[in-house]
């Protein structure tokens, strides 16, 4: 299942330029194969995506450059919408992502067989030490998003809400019913079908299932003990899925379901979402401005390692997370480095203005910047310039 966007483009951005070679690999569930088809873009100029970024005027390239990564789904769309409109500007880079999951990322990048990987999840200090030391890594937030728990009733119009311990307890498989006591006593007024839950959850090594899990084990002691967290895990009860896409895919064929995906997967699908219990005890509903709130209760330290597993503030939404890029440190090639800066100075920059359209938190000026300072390193012969 590939995603095609038919949002608009930059207004710098010559319509007759050629479409990147995009290729998002997004398995979804049912036997659904990937797609290894080109991605192609609106042709209506848009002023709000209008960049400032000068890389198009700076990127002297000799001649044709391919980038590969691969990685997390969780920031696959975005992704596919920056590398079209990158290519846009720089018609000799083109870009090749496919979204395996972070487990996967992880490994094809620490294997060498990808210029730059993705995880919804920083790499921990033993899979770092994994990665060769004439190529190194730095671990790039380039976006955030929130993962909410997206569920199929159609019957229920009204706002779903959750208090942390009647989620934890559904996803133990304590709670087997939609009309559960405990449900209800959160959701008065709402009538809940006498149905039976089926849990949805990841099948692949996910950063996802990784943030998730941590929050899980943050907020329940029962699931800390019994499951755990990680990029994969046990799961107590459920249907699995592979991808962001997979689980969204079996939720909506699936009624009475309910799982964890990317707040811009459940959006731009129509997937209905539950408010949730943030650490404040506040019943929350997962938008740009509560993600917002998330990141700004959370100081992103110099390796930009961040592990929100139960931010503070009453206004908080309690899952979110940045997602990395996985940069080297040094690139043999001097043209594959310089194209691979231009690329994350175009997502620092122009990039940050679309990610709300997809469901995306932009990133904080002063994580722009700490990002952007740290890869400049890439290239000796370029220069990034995010402004202040």
């Amino acid at each position: 299942m590939l995603f095609r966007n038919n949002l608009t483009k930059p207004t710098r951005i010559a319509a007759s330029i050629s479409v990147v070679a995009l290729t998002v690999s997004l398995a979804a569930c049912g036997g659904q194969q990937a797609s290894n088809s080109p991605a192609t873009g609106g042709d209506t100029a848009s002023p709000g995506a209008a960049g400032t970024n000068a890389g198009a005027d700076k990127l002297a390239l000799k001649g044709d450059v391919q980038l590969v990564g691969a990685g997390a789904s969780f920031p696959a769309p975005l992704y596919q919408r920056w590398f079209q409109d990158f290519n846009k500007q720089q018609p000799k880079v083109q870009i090749n992502y496919q979204s395996v999951g972070s487990g996967a990322g992880v490994e094809q990048f620490t294997k060498g067989t990808v210029d730059f990987g993705a995880s919804d999840t920083a790499m921990k200090d033993d899979e770092i030490g994994k990665i060769p030391a004439d190529k190194g890594v730095m671990l790039l937030p380039m976006t955030a998003g929130s993962i909410v728990m997206a569920y199929n009733l159609p019957e229920v119009t009204a706002e779903l809400k959750l208090p942390r311990q009647v989620y934890a307890d559904i996803l133990l498989g304590k709670i087997t019913k939609w009309n559960d006591a405990k449900i209800a006593a959160a959701n008065p007024g709402v009538t809940l079908p006498d149905q039976n839950i089926t849990v949805v959850h990841r099948s692949d090594g996910s950063g996802t299932t990784g943030v998730f899990t941590k929050h899980l084990s943050a907020i329940s002691p029962e699931w800390k003990t019994k499951v755990g967290d990680g990029k994969t895990v046990s799961w107590p009860v459920g249907l699995g899925a592979k991808g962001n896409e997979g689980v969204t895919a079996q939720i909506q064929q699936t009624k009475g379901s309910i799982g964890y995906v990317e707040y811009g997967y459940a959006k731009n699908n129509n997937l209905k979402f539950a408010s949730l219990e943030n650490k404040a005890g506040k019943i929350v509903a997962p938008n740009d401005q509560s993600a917002a709130k998330t990141l700004e209760s959370v100081k992103l330290p110099e390796n930009m390692r961040a592990f929100i597993s139960d931010p503070e503030g009453a206004e908080a939404y309690p899952i979110v997370t940045y997602t990395w890029l996985l940069a080297p440190k040094k690139v043999a090639d001097p043209e594959k480095a310089k194209a691979l800066e231009a690329m994350i100075e175009y997502g620092l920059t122009d990039g940050q203005k679309i990610s709300g359209e997809l469901g995306y938190v932009p990133l904080p000026q002063t994580v722009v910047e700490k990002v952007a300072a740290a890869a400049d390193q890439i290239s000796p012969d370029y220069k990034i310039n995010v402004g202040k």
